[in-house]
């Protein structure tokens, strides 16, 4: 007797129950599984540097010693840059109570003279308490030690993962006979990671020292931190600018009132357009391979399985998953196309 095949409507479910159950298994071991593909991400990301020691033919040492001590060297500076910043903004914070008592009462009369109601005035007055915002700042603060001792798990898979990428290079290289689309795909998502890390960096720097120059000139406090953020906010899709522009146009309002903060504003804004409109496009171009709907698809699911380290990682954590799912399957062209927003051949 013949047997029919399964409904594909049985098969999409299935699929669908399965991704759910693995997302939620990744989430609960989020602690291990985020440092785990950040250290993937930045192998990857710094590969060609020790292709190009290879190609000089040095020591094995040198070609793992080398990018591995970049990448950590940055890190550590980051992490460094964040944590006394971050200190410093704690002690910052209830200095600036009697403005920020000043222009909520300047809020609440203008409310009042445009017909709000009282109700409605003291329920946003209770949802801005001066001492609340310390309390966030301080918890904030709070959470840079958890990722501070991440960081000598992140350093040990780097160290790991440095140590096993020229045989990891090798043993795919000869998998190309056996599964050659799948060492495509992996290959394919490599590139694609690499020259967006490479191209966002570039030009995340060249964002934040605006910001930095700007923030400086403007006399917002603490112009280093919120270049950092600005760096790190510009690997977020879609809504990397706002995070980036949120903390110190506040502040900014906090200590010069709303007029630095529109300054502050216009220079983010006018930043922004410039550097990721007009020049990152024609750089990176499509090398990502991902739809807009796809892209901001990815930040919510991948910020919801890893937490704010999946906002960071959604465009490489996506590549990865469309490189073992769709890319490798050769019946899979319709997807490729979904994902990416292109008709096949285009």
């Amino acid at each position: 007797m013949r047997d029919h095949p399964a409904p594909r409507a049985l098969i999409l479910l299935a699929g669908i129950a399965a991704a759910v159950v693995v997302l939620y298994g990744i989430r609960e071991v989020a602690s291990i599984a985020g440092p785990v593909v950040l250290a993937l991400v930045l192998v990857i990301a710094v590969s060609p540097i020790r292709a190009r020691l290879a190609a000089w033919r040095a020591p094995i040492w040198l070609q793992v010693a080398v990018p591995f001590l970049i990448v950590v060297l940055v890190l550590l500076g980051m992490a460094g840059i964040v944590t006394i910043s971050a200190t410093e903004l704690v002690s910052l914070l209830p200095t600036y109570a009697t403005q920020f008592d000043r222009l909520l009462t300047d809020a609440q009369h203008w409310a009042t003279t445009h017909g709000l109601s009282n109700a409605m005035i003291n329920r946003g007055l209770q949802a801005f308490d001066p001492a609340k915002i310390v309390e966030l700042a301080q918890s904030l603060l709070g959470s840079l030690i958890g990722i501070l001792s991440a960081m000598f798990l992140i350093v040990v898979l780097l160290l790991a993962m440095s140590l096993d990428a020229p045989m990891t290079a090798k043993i795919l290289t000869t998998g190309e006979g056996h599964r050659p689309r799948l060492v495509t795909a992996l290959g394919t998502f490599a590139h694609k990671t690499r020259r967006y890390l490479i191209v966002s960096t570039v030009f995340g720097l060249i964002y934040a020292v605006f910001a930095v120059i700007a923030l400086s000139l403007l006399h917002v406090p603490l112009p280093l931190l919120w270049g950092v953020l600005a760096l790190i906010a510009n690997y977020i899709p879609n809504i990397g600018f706002v995070i980036g522009l949120l903390p110190p146009a506040m502040l900014a309002l906090l200590d010069g009132g709303v007029q630095k903060m529109l300054l502050v504003i216009a220079a983010y804004t006018v930043t922004n357009v410039v550097t990721q409109s007009f020049i990152l496009p024609k750089f990176l171009g499509d090398a990502v391979g991902l739809s807009t709907t796809m892209t901001f698809i990815s930040l919510i699911v991948w910020t919801f399985v890893l937490g704010p380290l999946g906002a960071i990682l959604a465009i490489p954590l996506s590549l990865l998953a469309r490189a073992l799912f769709i890319d490798s399957d050769p019946s899979a062209g319709w997807a490729q196309a979904l994902v990416s927003g292109k008709l096949p051949g285009k």
